[in-house]
C-alpha cells in the first residue's frame, strides 16, 4: 500500500522546501468549544476561561493569541483530551488526527536516540534519503546529527520535534509557539509547508511575521474571555489600533489595570500601605519601562543580522550570524516572558 509521505523540492541549494504530507479528510468542523468553562482539576475554584466559543472548520488556519497566562495553552490541553471543561463542551470531529507540537518535548523524544534516528524512526521510503536535509533545514549539520537527544538543549529539542512532526501525515496541526527556537531559515521553511498544508492550523503565537499571510481567523485571549476576529493577524491589530503583539500585551495589561481600580480606591487600606502600593507601581513601570528599551535594542540587532543573512558577504560567517541570531532570539524571549508578567 503506498504511504503518502513528506515531500521534498530542491530547486537550488539555498532554500530547502518541505512539505507535509497530504492531509487525511476529517470532518466538517474538526474543533468546536461551546460555552465551556475550564479550570484546572487541582484549583477548580480558579477559572482559566470563562465561557469560551469556539468553532473551527476543515481546512481553517486560525491564531491564538494574547498574554502569557489567559488561557492559550490550556485550551490545546483541551483539544488535546488532557483537561475537560467543568461546565460545556469542547468537542474534536469526526476523522481528526491531531499532531501537536507542544513547548516542552521531553514526552515527546525518546533521549536515547541520536538526532538523526529520530527522524529515521518513523520515516517511510524515499524521504529517508534526505533525512540530512531536513535536518539542516533546521540547524541540525555535520556532527549535530549523530548527538543523544538527552544532550541537545530546549530550543534543539524543540527543532527536533517540528522536524519529526513533520514526516507523519495529519489533518489538524495544533502548534504551541512554533517558531521559539527557530532561525530566519527554519521558520520560512515552516511557514511555506504550513501555507501548503491543506489541513486545519491552530497556531500560538506572538510573532506577527509568521502569522502575516498564514491565518485567516485570530482568536484572542484575555480576562477569561475568548474572542473571534475575522481576518488575517494584520487586520486584527489594525482594528485594534496597534501595530505590534507587544502592544496588545500592553493593552491588555492596561485594562486589567483599568479594571482593577475601582477596588482598590473602595477598599479600606491604610495610608501607609497605599504608599507602598505607589511605590511598588513605580518600581513596575520603571522595570517596564527598562525592559521596553532593551526588547527596542534586541529587535534592532535581530533586523541587522536578518539583512545580513538575506544578502551576506563573502567576510560574513553564515554559521556565526546564525548562532548570534538565536542568542538574541533566546535573550529576547526572556526579555518578552519579563515584560508580559508585570502586572501594572
Amino acid at each position: 500500500e503506498k504511504i503518502d509521505r513528506i515531500k521534498i523540492d530542491l530547486e537550488d541549494n539555498s532554500m530547502l522546501a518541505v512539505k507535509f504530507p497530504p492531509a487525511p479528510r476529517s470532518g466538517d468542523v474538526p474543533f468546536k468549544v461551546t460555552d465551556a468553562v475550564i479550570a484546572y482539576p487541582d484549583k477548580p475554584e480558579k477559572i482559566i476561561l470563562d465561557g469560551a466559543n469556539i468553532e473551527i472548520k476543515r481546512g481553517e488556519k486560525v491564531a491564538f493569541v494574547g498574554r502569557n497566562g489567559e488561557g492559550k495553552t490550556t485550551m490545546m490541553k483541551v483539544l488535546m483530551g488532557q483537561l475537560t471543561p467543568l461546565a460545556g463542551s469542547a468537542v474534536v470531529g469526526h476523522g481528526v488526527k491531531i499532531g501537536y507540537y507542544a513547548q516542552n518535548q521531553e514526552d515527546v523524544l525518546n533521549m536515547e536516540d541520536t538526532v538523526y534516528d529520530t527522524l529515521d524512526k518513523v520515516a517511510v521510503g524515499d524521504i529517508r534519503t534526505k533525512l540530512r536535509d531536513i535536518l539542516g533545514a533546521f540547524l541540525f549539520r555535520g556532527e549535530d546529527i549523530d548527538k543523544k537527544v538527552a544532550v541537545l538543549s530546549g530550543g534543539e529539542r524543540s527543532r527536533l520535534a517540528m522536524a519529526r512532526l513533520m514526516l507523519t501525515s495529519y489533518n489538524l496541526l495544533a502548534l504551541d509557539e512554533p517558531t521559539n527556537h527557530m532561525d530566519i531559515r527554519s521558520k520560512d521553511v515552516l511557514k511555506t509547508a504550513l501555507k501548503a498544508f491543506d489541513g486545519t492550523l491552530i497556531v500560538v503565537s506572538h510573532d506577527r511575521d509568521f502569522l502575516d499571510g498564514l491565518v485567516s481567523k485570530v482568536y484572542e485571549f484575555g480576562d477569561r474571555k475568548v474572542r473571534e476576529h475575522l481576518g488575517g493577524i494584520n487586520d486584527f491589530l489594525a482594528n485594534k489600533k496597534i501595530s505590534s503583539m507587544r502592544e496588545l500585551e500592553a493593552l491588555r495589561t492596561e485594562q486589567t489595570k483599568e479594571a482593577r481600580q475601582p477596588v482598590v480606591t473602595q477598599s479600606q487600606q491604610s495610608r501607609a500601605a497605599d504608599k507602598a502600593a505607589m511605590r511598588e507601581r513605580s518600581r513596575k513601570q520603571n522595570l517596564a519601562k527598562k525592559l521596553e528599551g532593551q526588547i527596542e535594542q534586541i529587535e534592532a540587532k535581530m533586523k541587522e543580522i536578518e539583512a545580513k543573512l538575506s544578502a551576506p558577504t563573502p567576510e560574513d560567517d553564515i554559521m556565526d550570524l546564525t548562532r548570534e541570531y538565536l542568542e538574541q532570539k533566546r535573550e529576547l524571549d526572556i526579555k518578552m516572558d519579563q515584560w508580559s508578567q508585570i502586572e501594572l
